[in-house]
């Protein structure tokens, strides 16, 4: 089969997790290179050693855009500024230019752009109605990667992750670590998603691509935080901290602005159009599967 390369625009969590994937997959005997930008030497080395190319990149070390030589899939995670993304403005062109047999371009978003619900569903053909600063800016990143897709026509699909929780980056890493807390908004709720789902999501994608699509990316069941927190402190045989309520909760503006929005999210189209079934289809097969790996 010929050889695809993916390039990363930010190597985190989600895009070291697909890459994961792909890598299983090359085994299998699908070759992939893998490319991707970080912004410190260490953890540029510490990609090299894996076998990836790896790329500095920040607003004082500009890329590159023979960086983008070969490259037949992108992946796009690093986070929007004020305006949008400043990726894709700043290297349209050159992206163009460098990766002419580009096919398949992910932007990882939010469901964050649907903004408030007060617990009512939304699906991808929802109204994109934000109701916070960090909603606001994924969804004028949204706005930009698709009107460069529609300049260069290359097709690109929009991912929006609910809230990602995975090895080491769980409510149970948070109580071993002192600093899980139950903050308790009557009808709060929220949506998550393993990383080793939007892997999944991804790889589905990829291998059945329909353009120009949005998919929200979240598992079954939307739920009160401090019920995950209860039930990671059960699996670990402990006591949960003692709820507090909201009003009394003293958040950072950060922390206050997730409680802002309200709402169910369907993900019905990654199962009926990219034929995915979640490994971890509730919070709690993936906090257990966690537990039982040690990876908290």
């Amino acid at each position: 089969m010929p050889q695809k390369r993916l390039f990363c625009v930010g190597f985190g969590f989600s895009a070291a997790h697909l890459v994961r994937r792909l890598q299983q997959e090359q085994e299998s005997g699908r070759a992939w290179r893998i490319a991707g930008t970080c912004r410190s030497e260490e953890k540029k080395k510490q990609l090299e050693a894996d076998g990836i190319e790896a790329f500095l990149f920040s607003l004082e070390a500009p890329l590159d855009p023979a960086a983008f030589d070969g490259t037949t899939h992108l992946l796009a995670s690093a986070p929007p500024n004020e305006t949008g993304d400043p990726f894709i403005k700043e290297y349209g062109d050159a992206l163009m230019k460098h990766a002419p047999d580009l096919e398949w371009v992910a932007y990882l978003s939010t469901t964050g752009v649907y903004g408030d619900r007060g617990g009512d569903w939304v699906d991808e053909s929802s109204e994109l109605a934000p109701t916070t600063a960090r909603g606001e800016k994924r969804l004028a990143a949204e706005r930009d990667w698709l009107s460069w897709g529609e300049k260069s026509g290359v097709p690109v699909y929009l991912f929006r992750l609910a809230g990602i929780y995975g090895p080491y980056r769980n409510q149970m890493t948070s109580l071993r670590q002192g600093k899980a807390r139950r903050v308790v908004k009557p009808g709060q709720i929220f949506s998550r998603i393993h990383v080793e789902d939007i892997a999944e999501v991804l790889v589905a994608s990829i291998a059945r691509p329909h353009a120009g699509a949005a998919y929200n990316v979240c598992d079954d069941e939307a739920a009160p935080p401090q019920d995950v927190v209860a039930y990671a402190a059960a699996l670990m045989g402990i006591e949960p901290p003692p709820e507090i309520p909201f009003e009394e909760a003293d958040l950072s503006p950060m922390a206050k602005s997730f409680y802002e929005d309200v709402k169910r999210v369907s993900n019905k189209r990654i199962r009926q159009e990219l034929g995915v079934r979640l490994r971890y289809p509730t919070y709690r097969e993936g906090l257990k599967a966690l537990y039982e790996a040690g990876e908290f």
